[in-house]
């Protein structure tokens, strides 16, 4: 059991149950709630159906909230418990979209990040990387090697479809914006020829 699992469990025993609100009144009519919107109630994007994403993380539980957040919404998702099993899904069925872990048994997440990036069939893939390490967080702002995004252990559902949402192009498929548009176009040309 990892450290990030002893410690959820333990921050969902200690954690008191939300108060319950009162509604914002309403005057008039027609009158809006005041106050910020409900975060339900603002318009999400997601990625299409049938969007693949390859989750490598060494912890069950983390695995398990990924592929259920990332399902219910219609997702094809793909788990591997080290970089090299996750490397080799890559090779085998390129993923429109990873989410990584930094600290991994064997070869960790930056390593592999870095073959990831250095291979031209899986370059144009978004990366989100995940970590619970506060010095593995620092250390990623530091090296900045190739990842899209960054999500810190614990997170939340809300969380997980924020980030894809930032990578999201015109079509709802998720890609990297760093890539330029001639990158961009011939990464697509890889995609489309392998499918």
């Amino acid at each position: 059991m990892s450290i990030f699992d002893r410690l959820w469990g333990s921050a969902r025993k200690k954690t008191p149950p939300p108060r319950p609100t009162a509604p914002a009144p309403l005057t008039g009519p027609s009158a809006e709630p005041t106050g910020s919107v409900e975060r339900r109630q603002s318009p999400r994007k997601n990625a299409r159906k049938g969007t693949r994403a390859l989750i490598i993380d060494d912890s069950p539980t983390v695995v398990a909230v990924l592929r259920k957040a990332l399902r219910s919404v219609g997702y094809e998702t793909r788990e591997a418990l080290d970089a090299e099993h996750g490397l080799a899904l890559i090779d085998q069925n390129p993923p429109d979209l990873i989410f990584l872990d930094i600290v991994l048994p064997g070869m960790n997440g930056f390593h592999a990040l870095r073959l990831i990036r250095k291979n031209p069939a899986c370059q144009h893939i978004p990366v989100i990387m995940i970590s619970g390490n506060e010095h593995a967080i620092e250390q990623f702002y530091v090296n900045r090697i190739g990842a899209d995004d960054f999500m810190k252990k614990p997170f939340s559902r809300f969380e997980i479809f924020a980030r894809v949402e930032n990578l999201l192009d015109d079509g709802l498929m998720p890609r990297r914006k760093s890539l330029s548009a001639p990158a961009q176009a011939s990464a697509e040309v890889r995609q489309g020829a392998s499918s």
